[in-house]
Parts: C-alpha cells; structure tokens; sequence
C-alpha cells in the first residue's frame, strides 16, 4: 500500500516515528492525552475537522495536506537551509572548549554583529549558513556578551524554520553562558520563552518569561518589556485573556520609557502594539486583531520594526484575515510579507501552511498562485474548509 493510500491516522504515526517522537511526545505537544493520539493512529478516532489537522502537521513539520494524502511532501524552496540546520546541529553537539587570542575574540565578535543584523532583516539562508562557524567561533570565548546573543539568534532562526526543538536546546545554551547576570538571563528567557510557545508549552513559556521579568526588575526596560510581550503572547496561547491583558499594559508603560536598546530586542511602542494584534489571534478574537491592525500599520513606528518583525506579524495577519473568511486581505498580508521579509514567506513552515491553505480555495486570490509556487506548492484537491 502506497502511503497516499493509507489511513489518516497511519500516515500520522509514520511521521510521528519519522521525527523521533513517542505518542506521549505528540499528545503534550498537541494538548492531548496519549490515549487521544493513540485512537487516531488505530484509526479508532477519526480526524475530521481540518484545524486539527493542521496543528498536527505544525508538530509534525509537515504540510497538512500530505497527512491527508492528496499530495506526495513537494521540493520545498527553502534556499538551502536543511542542509544549514544540519550544521547547527553539529555545532551544538561540540562541548570542547578552547582558549582564543585577542583576535580570535575581535573576530567572533564580529561574527555575532553580522548575525544580529542578518536575522533582523530576514535573512535566514545566509545566516543558517554562517552560524556553524559562528558557534565554533564563540567556543574559544567564556564571555556572555558573545556566547547569549550569538546561541539566542541560533535558537530564534532555528524556531523560524521549524526546529523548536533544536532551538530550545540553544536557547537553553543561551541561560546557561548568562550566569547570574540578570540582564543576560533575561536577554535568554526570550528566546526559551519563543522556543517553549513554538513547541506548544505556553504555560511553561508564560512561567519562565514570568521569573526572568521578576528577577531583572526595572533594569534594562527594552529586556523587560520584550519578556512581558513573550508572556502576553504565551497566555494568549493559553487562552487566558486576563493575564495577557495585564501583561501587555505592563509592556506598554515600559515602551514609553525605553531609551536604548543595547541588546536589540526591538521592544517599543510599535512592538507592543503588534503584539496586542498577535494576542488576539492566539485568543481566537480575529475581529479584534483585524481591527487593531488597521491602527498598526498607521503609525510611523511600524515602518521602523525590523524586517523579520514585521514579516512574521503579516504572516499572523494573514490567519486572522482567514479565520474571518477575508482571502483577499489574507492574500494580501502575505504578498506584503514577501516584499518587506521572504524568507518569512520562503523559509517558514507555518507561512506555506498558510500559503497552501488559500492555494486550494476557488477562486484562490490574486498573488497566491506566484506564492505557491515560490515554497514548491502545486495545485490539489480543495482540504475542507476552516471551522
């Protein structure tokens, strides 16, 4: 039996056992009990409704519509960053450390420089590529002010493209070279608290974000507030409205008092409001964010977000446009995307989710057959509608 012959539930536990995951690592993942994924790969309970279909795929890294089996995993136009992931993976296995010179510092420091700028602009082929070197490079070093940032970008472009797992691992990296430095500690509880909300454990996401914000205080407002937004952003994951309404308003009184950002966290008052957008989302309230994001993109500090954060924003827009049913302005959001950040469109798992979702309805809308192509999508069976 081919595997677009087999029953949905087989082809789910074949990708399971292909990503290395036991049925109790899919249930926490997913929210459910073993017993829950267990009946789905027998084939006891049937999964019918396409939103959780595509939470198991976001799991699984893969499209949706291959657990469906009306198409075989196409050639994915990621510019080479499999291969890149690989290479990270080898660097992170690396414990050895080695004493380096002057220069060798000087040289590293550079690297994280060039790291830091590459991942706010999006550009993540290049940076997968270089980060093998990078991770080497800083080995040779015991300073933290090399070792967090350059183990917190590895964990942030690692989770873009799907690896939150392995992003966690260099996010935890990242908390261990802080030490007993707050501000360092903190600086690193984000990319955990990325890595944990990308992998589904909004709770312990929200629970970390939570002590690191404690444990800093007042210092550094722009680190601060990014752990409040990372906070706001995992309860909204938990559906728990009030704590991310208090957390944001929290961030937004930081925001106004943030004068530097040393650590490059690209916290202001534009953060904030994108974030309260990207809440509602996670709440399910798409009105309300589809609402806020007419605002959004009307003030002047949107246009200074970096290109990584407003890509992936659009990226979010574009579910809240589906969830309403508004293809056109989906459509659009992620055409937007493409031309400010395209590897946000070209290299991200959840964007070709989204891509794929709006390829398939008739009439799809204008600039989403071009994207399809772009991520090696091709034209299929219609998946059943969002509910």
């Amino acid at each position: 039996m081919s595997s677009d012959e087999l029953p949905i539930g087989r082809r789910v536990a074949r990708w399971r056992v292909r990503r290395g995951m036991t049925q109790q690592m899919l249930a926490d993942r997913l929210g459910r009990s073993k017993s829950w994924v267990d009946k789905v790969e027998r084939g006891a309970r049937r999964l019918e409704r396409y939103p959780t279909i595509q939470q198991i795929g976001e799991v699984l890294r893969v499209d949706p519509m291959v657990l469906l089996g009306q198409r075989r995993p196409p050639q994915r136009q990621d510019g080479g960053t499999s291969n890149g992931v690989d290479g990270i993976r080898a660097a992170l296995a690396c414990y050895d450390r080695v004493p380096g010179d002057p220069a060798s510092a000087a040289e590293a420091r550079r690297r994280v420089e060039h790291a830091l700028l590459s991942f706010q602009h999006a550009h993540y082929p290049q940076l997968v590529r270089a980060l093998p070197g990078l991770l080497d490079a800083v080995r040779v070093s015991s300073g933290r002010d090399l070792l967090v940032p350059a183990y917190r970008v590895a964990s942030s472009v690692l989770v873009k493209l799907g690896e939150a797992e392995l992003g966690w691992l260099a996010a935890d990296r990242a908390m261990g070279a802080a030490g007993d430095d707050a501000a360092w500690y903190a600086s690193a509880a984000v990319a955990v608290g990325q890595a944990l909300r990308a992998l589904g454990r909004n709770r312990l996401a929200l629970a970390v974000t939570g002590a690191a914000a404690s444990r800093l205080g007042p210092r550094a407002p722009a680190v601060s507030g990014t752990l409040l937004l990372e906070g706001a952003l995992a309860a909204g994951g938990c559906g728990d409205t009030g704590r991310a309404g208090e957390l944001i308003g929290r961030a937004a009184v930081l925001a106004a008092k943030v004068r530097e950002d040393p650590q490059r966290t690209g916290f202001g008052s534009a953060a904030v409001e994108v974030a309260q957008v990207v809440v509602a989302i996670e709440l399910g309230d798409a009105g309300a964010a589809v609402h806020g994001h007419a605002t959004v993109v009307r003030r002047d500090g949107w246009r200074r977000l970096p290109a990584e954060h407003r890509g992936a924003y659009l990226v979010d827009v574009a579910r809240a446009y589906l969830q309403i049913g508004d293809l056109r302005a989906a459509a659009r959001a992620l055409v937007d995307a493409d031309a400010i950040a395209p590897a946000e469109i070209r290299c991200r798992p959840l964007a070709r989710t989204v891509i794929a979702d709006l390829a398939h309805r008739h009439p799809a809308p204008a600039g989403v057959a071009r994207l399809a192509a772009l991520v090696g999508l091709t034209p299929g069976a219609d998946p059943p509608p969002l509910r």
